[in-house]
């Protein structure tokens, strides 16, 4: 627990206790009469009320639409199925900002769905929840997907065999060592949803605001960085409470798992229903995941003269619209150096967590546990601008370094390791290492021998989530990246900013390239996650 410690206490716990002293504390000491005066006005009240009924809604909806897709993918063997899992991924590494616009061009003003006579969605709580299960549908299905995939169907057979039904036998069976799993990737989709910008900022107009929307206005905009620190601090207070009610109900449910090889598991449709299920989730893939990402590939080549590359010509030319010191290709490189960096740091840093967190402890590891999900929902803005009034002096002068972004997006990525590896760590039978050691075997080598081969698999999920959400990441990076090192989301966000055709189409091409860029790198990984999981069990 040492590394991970302190990993999160200098680049998350100190940034974040800065910002908010500083917007705390004034000339004459603490201004905590401040807290009252914020919660007690009518708008803050409307926007903590609407950030919490939407993340609720949106983890709900998400589940419903995305569980089914979960089982498909686990336990269904059908043509194009590694290619469409690293699909559905593509999403989740997207900046908020190009899903809103994507979705803009959906149900907005002139958009799909307003040319086919169904009216507009823009500037309504509908457009904001499919967005967000948009953007979630890979966390769903990854997360208990991973684990479905690996739960001996025998134990469900059995039950059938004594007399249960097929809906019997998956609840009384199957569901409950699931639970973990299920609970692990609500908890991530609510504190992505509980802490949604971009997202709401484009589609929900000035109707709607969350408090990141909120933290963000009250930062960048008013400059009012009391208030802002209390709204961090709601946060901080929301989650506790959240994070506390996951991990006793996970201790509730958690059980040894008897795991076996996902090639075992995973077999061609058989039955009307089987097939009814496969069609019902490519029809869902299709018209929530495609259709958003074939708008944006569409935009990307539709030049003023014509279908054609000129949005991507002009992005190997740092003067074309005057709004980079590099030609915005170069981003290309940077979010793949950094993305792979932050990925390197996410997997010692969470790899680390989730081996301490699966031992059994008391209230210190259960404290830890919560720590590690806070940088899921707390406010970006507030990071960004807490490593930029921290980290510049030694001995942890980094505003020159190159490793600042990566430290930023490991933030984000360590979470999704550790809950991805910990149901997997979990389930280990504890009698098995016993086994080792009785036979002889150290610690290290029950661990490699015991361990590793059953969460090998788990680790290459988690590889994959680390390397998208450092892709994807926008909040705090756009505060850190130096500008002539610009990352994809921070390219698209300056490019979607400034005025002019030109610059829309340029943000639309890199968002193209960064679906692409995640695409084979999500499909390698698929690859060389069925090649080693292969015949280890």
């Amino acid at each position: 627990m040492a590394v991970p410690l302190a990993f999160f206490a200098l680049f998350f716990a100190y940034p974040v206790a800065a910002i908010v002293g500083r917007g705390l504390r004034g000339d004459t000491g603490w201004q905590l009469g401040r807290i009252g005066e914020v919660l007690t006005r009518p708008d803050i009240a409307e926007v903590l009320w609407f950030t919490t009924w939407q993340a609720l809604a949106s983890t709900a909806l998400t589940l419903v639409i995305a569980l089914p897709g979960a089982y498909v993918f686990a336990r269904l063997d059908f043509p194009g199925r590694q290619v469409l899992r690293a699909v559905v991924t593509v999403p989740f590494v997207l900046p908020t900002v190009v899903v809103g616009s994507a979705f803009l061009a959906l149900v907005g003003r002139g958009g799909l769905l307003d040319e086919l006579g169904g009216g507009r969605l823009d500037t309504t709580v509908w457009a904001i929840l499919l967005a967000h299960v948009f953007f979630n549908y890979a966390v769903v299905v990854r997360t208990v997907g991973g684990l479905w995939a690996q739960l001996d169907p025998r134990q469900e057979e059995a039950a059938r065999v004594l007399g249960a039904g097929r809906f019997a036998a998956w609840r009384r069976v199957t569901l409950p060592a699931l639970g973990p799993a299920v609970a692990a990737a609500s908890l991530m989709v609510f504190l992505f949803t509980f802490s949604s910008f971009g997202i709401v900022q484009i589609l929900g107009g000035p109707s709607y605001a969350t408090l990141e929307v909120e933290v963000y206005r009250q930062t960048a905009q008013l400059l009012d960085l009391s208030t802002a620190a209390v709204l961090t601090l709601v946060q901080f207070a929301a989650l506790g409470t959240i994070l506390g009610i996951h991990a006793w109900a996970v201790r509730r449910r958690e059980t040894a798992l008897k795991l076996v090889d996902p090639a075992r598991t995973a077999r061609p449709p058989r039955g009307a229903g089987q097939r009814i299920l496969l069609g019902g989730v490519l029809l869902t893939v299709a018209l929530l995941i495609v259709l958003p990402l074939a708008v944006l590939v569409e935009r990307s080549f539709d030049a003023p003269g014509g279908y054609g590359w000129d949005y991507y010509r002009a992005l190997t030319d740092a003067g074309a619209t005057g709004t980079f010191l590099v030609p915005p290709l170069e981003a290309v490189g940077n979010s793949l150096r950094y993305a792979l960096a932050a990925t390197a740091i996410a997997l010692v840093v969470g790899g680390l967590a989730a081996a301490a967190l699966s031992r059994p402890g008391g209230p210190f590891v259960r404290g830890f546990d919560a720590l590690l999900m806070l940088p899921l929902g707390v406010s970006a803005v507030t990071v960004g601008f807490g490593f930029l009034i921290t980290l510049d002096e030694p001995p942890l002068d980094l505003r020159t370094s190159w490793i600042l972004v990566p430290l930023a997006q490991a933030l984000v990525g360590v979470p999704f390791v550790v809950r991805t590896m910990l149901p997997v760590l979990r389930a280990v039978d504890a009698r098995l290492r016993e086994a080792a050691a009785v036979l002889g075997a150290s610690p290290l080598r029950a661990w490699r021998e015991v361990d590793l081969p059953l969460v090998r698999r788990a680790v290459l999920i988690a590889a994959g989530f680390a390397f998208a959400v450092s892709l994807g990441e926008f909040g705090a990076t756009v505060f850190i990246a130096r500008p002539d090192h610009p990352t994809l989301p921070v390219a698209v966000a300056r490019l979607l900013g400034r005025a002019g055709e030109l610059n829309y189409g340029q943000a639309m091409a890199l968002s193209t390239i960064l679906m692409l860029v995640c695409a084979v790198s999500l499909l390698v990984l698929e690859r060389l996650r069925s090649d080693k999981t292969s015949g280890e069990f």
